[in-house]
């Protein structure tokens, strides 16, 4: 009988081939998710808001997070049940379906589909943040889209670690390791699916949490995460306060606060549905809800009428910073900057380089400004002065 040897150098180059292999499948699997996402019809400017999936991460066995008092997957629970109330009582032409609204396991790729197969118009996925240390605390919301930073692939590992308690998680995600960095950069080309709509949406479930629960406000930001990726209309993931950190744990385990971070979920998708919804046809329009009854709401904000947008001239920005207050551009740091300038959404001074007529000329500056230390630049569109879609700037733009 005669017994076949193989060196190290060979499994280890064996091994290497096998990920690329798995790298070229997934790029392959891509290229058909993207030709599918170009079929259908996403939550763009003209389009209705009538079905939002509100997702509690972890449950039953998954505890998630765990502070000295509480669990993850029992606050976001908490969290989710309140703001689809909040939606199904104001906003009465939208359906709220859940992922789960008992302490039950549900696997992620499971959250994916039961949203896909609803045809879903936003998807929001509610879980609070930990860190080995105390010290860390405020709250931040993600999007699809590749790591830019090690603690955002830190954050997406630590959620995605939830599938090693699923059956068969190798299969149903295509041997993806939560564990290794290596596994995330399939999602690198994933982040432009939905890129704009998510981000409105994130922009102002931050604004929503900063001025409702007055927490420090940690941003917008892209990461891998598997509940997002299959997905097939806007959606993020939300992370609320750190339950690692004993005053805002207390915050997340009172009813109260509970009901601060559910209202600005709640105002965030209804900015939302307003701001897509004001492109409808006149007539055909849904009447616009009332606001919350002042003694429902435990901090009413005043909102911003949406500003009417006429006009053709479509430009192309690079969004690279927000800051609560106006900044000096003159200073060293931002030196060299191509047309810089702002605009202010929801009490931000959103920062911006460029102005460009065409996106693959924003896109290139973006790239430029990624390389200067602004991470989580993107392309953001124009009309007249006026933030408009990316999917819009596109259709105004063709010749």
């Amino acid at each position: 009988m005669q017994i076949s040897t193989c060196s190290t150098h060979e499994i280890f180059h064996g091994s290497k081939l096998t990920k690329i292999k798995l790298v070229l499948k997934r790029i392959f699997l891509l290229f058909i998710l993207l030709v599918f996402f170009n079929g259908l019809p996403a939550t763009v400017a003209g389009q209705q808001v009538r079905k939002v999936v509100i997702d509690a991460g972890h449950g039953g066995h998954d505890p998630g997070a765990r502070g000295k008092n509480s669990s993850e997957k029992d606050i976001a629970l908490a969290i989710a049940l309140k703001a689809g109330k909040l939606i199904e009582d104001n906003l009465k032409d939208v359906e709220v379906i859940y992922t789960r609204k008992t302490d039950v396991f549900v696997e992620l790729f499971r959250r994916a589909r039961i949203a896909n197969e609803a045809r879903a118009d936003l998807f929001i996925s509610i879980h609070c943040n930990a860190n080995p240390s105390t010290s860390p605390y405020g709250a931040e919301t993600y999007v699809m889209g590749l790591h830019r930073s090690n603690a955002n692939l830190a954050v997406a590992q630590t959620e995605n670690a939830a599938i090693l308690l699923e059956d068969d998680y190798h299969v149903q995600y295509e041997g993806f390791d939560p564990t290794s960095p290596e596994g995330y950069i399939f999602f690198s080309m994933l982040q432009n699916a939905f890129m704009d709509q998510s981000l409105n949406l994130a922009s102002s479930i931050q604004h929503h949490m900063r001025t409702g629960i007055n927490i420090n406000d940690r941003g917008v930001k892209q990461a891998g995460f598997l509940v997002l990726y299959k997905t097939t209309m806007p959606s993020v993931l939300v992370e609320t306060g750190f339950i690692s950190n004993l005053k805002e744990e207390k915050i997340l385990n009172s009813a109260d606060g509970q009901q601060r971070y559910a209202e600005a979920i709640y105002r965030a998708v209804k900015d939302y549905k307003q701001s897509v919804e004001r492109y409808l046809v006149a007539g055909k329009a849904p009447k616009v809800q009332s606001p919350l009854p002042e003694a429902e709401i435990s901090n009413p904000i005043i909102e911003n009428e949406p500003e009417t947008v006429t006009g053709e001239v479509i430009s192309f920005k690079v969004q690279f910073m927000t800051s609560g207050k106006e900044i000096n551009t003159a200073s060293k740091q931002y030196k060299d900057i191509e047309n810089i300038g702002y605009y202010k959404h929801q009490g931000m001074f959103k920062y911006t380089a460029g102005d460009l007529a065409t996106e693959t000329e924003a896109l290139k500056l973006r790239k430029a400004m990624v390389k200067r230390g602004f991470s989580d630049a993107f392309v953001v569109a124009f009309r007249n002065g006026n933030r408009i879609p990316l999917e819009e700037a596109r259709l105004l733009s063709k010749p």
